[in-house]
């Protein structure tokens, strides 16, 4: 596997998404059932009929007749029967209807069951797919295989680094060796092998050892082109400390993807490298640090004056209270924006249209619980850039 890109909605697949307005527009989130018992019972289907029954009540309501309605909705109700989709699931499932027809998609992400009809697509709970996803590395080192691989949480890619580095310690060390007392997947210390010929001990060993790993180290530098990108080991754990001790590397990651890298399935390489990086990417506590007095006048916690700036670009951070939704209407020419009790069909969801408005012009949205938002005397905060 030299690369994969497996992000399960492309940016500018998205992008499409956000920019089509047809009256009717249809969006379902469900979560899938991965349990034995829970797909035996059809629970996740279940759900899509409900979704599917009040989107159906809500069309009739707007003066669609039945059948109109029914022809509509006819792809979406072909889902059901499909054995496929639900034998295997994802953690949730994302529909999109309109008159140009429908879209589903898999995602790991286990959305609450939710259903909107408008004249564009509900796409906030597909937000948290485009953060939090940054660019690292991953190297497999041992004494006779390298790979360097380029990697975000849905992407990683072969960089070939066995090109700018020696691929085996004897290329390095020039030495003749005992190869077996060298071999790290075997569980022995790294530097625990003798050479021959050189009156080799403990202290020699670990000096050819990091001489080895200086040119590995080198070669690493050039095909990243000394980027900062933090870049994660999978090796034998003792052989951690002495690349650390060696390398030049500007961020060196300090967890361990450990066993022998060599055998190890890609696709599960790049699940438990995410696993152990992902905490470095969530910047929405860093976020966190810019809501506070030094920045008086430049944080909002107005629903009105949120949704304003967000229309031009104005908002760098969006703090969401989680399970919280504000409907409304938003009209261009004055800018006026009225809040309203519920969903109707003259108005659209807020929070929906200032997330996406602060996303798709660089800015950052974050959902957060309501303990940790800043100013808890509303659901939704921002952060402005001027």
């Amino acid at each position: 596997m030299d690369s994969y890109q497996n992000h399960p909605l492309p940016l500018d697949q998205f992008e499409v998404l956000a920019s089509q307005r047809y009256t009717n527009s249809v969006s379902i989130y469900l979560p899938m059932d991965k349990k034995g018992l829970e797909q035996n019972r059809r629970l996740a289907q279940a759900k899509l009929k409900s979704n599917l029954k009040q989107v159906s009540e809500e069309l009739e309501s707007y003066g669609l007749h039945e059948t109109e309605v029914r022809d509509y909705l006819k792809p979406i109700e072909a889902l059901v029967p499909k054995v496929d989709i639900w034998r295997n699931p994802a953690d949730g499932m994302a529909i999109f209807l309109n008159e140009t027809g429908m879209k589903h998609y898999l995602m790991p992400i286990p959305f609450e069951s939710k259903a909107y009809i408008s004249d564009h697509f509900y796409l906030l709970p597909l937000l948290p797919l485009y953060h939090g996803d940054g660019k690292y590395h991953v190297l497999e080192l041992s004494q006779d295989y390298i790979r360097l691989y380029e990697a975000s949480r849905y992407h990683f890619k072969d960089l070939y680094v066995e090109d700018l580095a020696p691929g085996r310690l004897e290329e390095a060390v020039g030495y003749d060796y005992e190869q077996k007392a060298l071999q790290f997947r075997s569980g022995h210390a790294a530097y625990g092998a003798s050479f021959h010929g050189q009156g080799a001990g403990k202290e020699d060993s670990k000096e050819e050892l990091e001489r080895f790993l200086r040119l590995v180290d080198e070669g690493v530098l050039k095909a990243t082109k000394k980027q900062n990108a933090p870049m994660i080991l999978a090796c034998v754990e003792s052989l951690y400390p002495v690349y650390k001790e060696v390398s030049r590397h500007p961020n060196l990651y300090n967890k361990v993807v450990p066993g022998d890298p060599e055998f190890r399935n890609k696709g599960d390489l790049h699940k438990a490298s995410w696993e152990l990086i992902a905490e470095y990417f969530d910047r929405s506590k860093l976020k966190l640090e810019s809501f506070d007095d030094t920045t008086k006048g430049k944080i909002a916690s107005l629903i009105p004056e949120i949704a304003r700036a967000a229309e031009t670009g104005k908002v760098d951070t969006l703090l969401l209270q989680e399970n919280e939704e504000r409907y409304g209407t938003y009209e261009l020419e004055t800018h006026t924006v009225r809040i309203a009790e519920k969903k109707k069909r003259d108005n659209i969801s807020l929070t929906n249209r200032i997330a996406l408005k602060t996303f798709l012009q660089g800015g950052h949205v974050y959902s957060l619980p309501e303990s940790d938002m800043p100013h808890r005397d509303s659901v939704m905060n921002a952060l402005f850039r001027y």
